[in-house]
């Protein structure tokens, strides 16, 4: 048998060529969930599954179940394993993937009719007892296409349509199969821990996170956030775009102009009527925004200002930015790390003693902060309020009761804003809104501050710490939410990411690996060229060629 050279955990040892990479874990399988397995590997940097075959000389790092990486690839077969008991119990409905919700997935038959999740649930158990196998396999083209027919997988057929490659990577458990896109388990026995409960006409299937990964947390409801995830499948449909095959569709007929001018369209509507619901409030004195990193805030409030001039009002913008401390005196998080996210960042004081001094009708100067130069200086102008003046004031801590607990909440207006991604690659494969947030920062950062994809990618797992501490906990704070994600703005930040990505070196480890996945996903979609993005559009922040002059 021929052998080949693989280097892991720093050492080199002679394998047999071809043999799987579980093979180089005998013992992992048996630790079970708690015991933190291998769950998968980057084999020459690529995360990829424990049945990846060794073909040459190879690079080996462990990816551990408990690791950002592994709760991926335990999610993703986590829904493989939903869709597999969804073909037992119901062989003719389609299911589709929505969206996430909270601590996890939202799943809803295409007919509405109604479900028993028991039915789901005991299969799936089953499966797990039994450790069903999960094998991957290729399908020419014309048998995935023969195959997604049979089994009602329009998506899927509308994405292949556009891809048109020779054959595909499918995942099989039982006589299931599904498209491959990301790396799964080797079997289901792992599939231990996880809750599938109904929820308005579909379900919730829910997992671990990340700082309480052996245990399913207490459910909490969030019904704002489901009903503007709803609110945006309805403009989908209107639209006709309801997954990446058919925006890649739109593109190849040469609709897109006319897609993009309605979705822009739609934004704006909501924007206005957001603005009309806060002046409904008629002691609201302060508006705040909030949401997580390259969520479009910046963007928002200066729409959402127009259109409150529009209405007869006279905005003042300010930025919770303008109100930080030097670098030098901003807090440390428990890595050593500066806690740019913590509300202690903040000139509490100074910012509280302002707003509190304009509501009642007193001047002051509004600060700048540079973030280069550290140095905060103050608008010569004094800025005092009207009976039509309203402070819009944009930042991460917008909707934290403790940003400014003396202010009465009877002369404020919430607004909570975030990239809600709701277009899927297909009916089984989500689009994560985290990705879609990575990407257009890494555009942005590029474009404005020299910063590379690496610095990015390497930054993100901070930036997430501070969003869980400092921002997801308050949105149901808000009186409105509003979905910045614009479904076709990945076409338009693909041909402009892509280039950042595979800038990412090799030696980068988990870095590069991420930069890998996102190359792969982003390589489904049909390139959308920049020119056809409005001079006002939100995409405009990160892609450049805003009309709005402060961005």
């Amino acid at each position: 048998m021929e052998n080949t050279t693989i280097k892991m955990q720093g050492k080199g040892m002679r394998v047999p060529l071809y043999s799987k990479v579980s093979d180089l874990f005998p013992t992992e399988k048996n630790k079970g969930y708690e015991g933190n397995p291998v769950v998968g590997v980057l084999l020459n940097g690529v995360l990829s599954p424990l049945s990846e075959r060794i073909e040459g000389e190879s690079t080996v790092e462990e990816v551990r179940l408990f690791s950002t990486l592994g709760r991926r690839v335990y999610r993703r077969t986590l829904t493989l394993l939903l869709f597999y008991a969804s073909s037992i119990v119901y062989p003719a409905r389609a299911l589709r993937i929505a969206h996430s919700l909270g601590d996890g997935y939202y799943f809803q038959y295409e007919d509405g009719e109604s479900l028993d999740v028991g039915k789901l649930e005991k299969v799936m158990r089953h499966a797990v007892s039994e450790s069903m196998k999960i094998e991957s396999i290729y399908l020419t083209h014309e048998k995935a296409l023969d195959y997604l027919s049979k089994s009602n997988s329009k998506e899927t057929i509308e994405l292949l349509m556009t891809l048109n490659d020779e054959n595909y990577r499918f995942l099989k458990i039982g006589s299931y199969m599904q498209l491959y896109t990301e790396p799964v388990l080797e079997d289901v026995s792992l599939l231990t821990l996880w809750e599938l409960r109904s929820y308005s006409s579909g379900m919730l299937l829910r997992y671990p996170q990340s700082r309480s990964i052996k245990t399913i947390n207490k459910f909490a409801d969030n019904p704002l956030l489901f009903s503007v995830f709803e609110e945006t499948r309805r403009d989908e449909k209107r639209i006709g775009i309801n997954s990446l095959g058919a925006l890649n569709h739109k593109q190849s007929e040469g609709e897109i102009e006319e897609a993009v001018l309605m979705m822009e369209t739609l934004q704006r509507k909501k924007i206005m009527e957001i603005a009309e619901k806060a002046i409904k409030k008629e002691e609201v004195k302060v508006i705040f925004i909030a949401g997580p990193s390259s969520s479009g805030k910046t963007t928002f409030s200066l729409k959402l200002s127009e259109n409150l001039k529009v209405l007869g009002k006279k905005p003042v913008k300010i930025s919770i930015d303008d109100y930080y401390k030097p670098r030098c005196e901003v807090p440390r998080d428990e890595n050593g790390d500066y806690d740019f996210e913590a509300l202690d960042a903040l000139e509490l004081d100074l910012f509280r003693s302002q707003i509190d001094a304009l509501t009642r009708g007193n001047g002051v100067h509004i600060p700048s902060f540079s973030f280069k130069s550290q140095k905060r200086t103050f608008q010569e102008k004094e800025t005092v309020m009207d009976e039509d003046t309203v402070l819009v004031i944009e930042g991460i801590h917008g909707l934290n009761p403790k940003l400014i607990p003396s202010l009465d909440g009877k002369y404020i207006f919430r607004i909570y804003i975030s990239a809600l991604t709701s277009l899927n690659l297909d009916s089984s494969t989500r689009i994560s809104t985290t990705d879609n947030r990575i990407i257009r920062r890494m555009v942005r950062d590029n474009r404005t501050r020299g910063i590379g994809a690496l610095e990015t990618i390497s930054r993100w797992p901070s930036v997430e710490r501070g969003e869980k501490d400092n921002i997801f906990p308050y949105q149901n704070n808000a009186d409105v939410m509003m979905n910045s994600a614009l479904d076709y703005e990945l076409g338009v930040l693909a041909p402009m990411a892509m280039p950042l990505l595979r800038s990412v070196d090799k030696k980068e480890e988990e870095a590069y690996a991420v930069a890998r996945r996102l190359l792969a996903f982003l390589s489904f979609f049909y390139p959308i060229n920049g020119i056809h993005v409005p001079s006002d559009s939100l995409l405009r922040e990160f892609i450049g060629g805003s009309i709005y002059q402060a961005i």
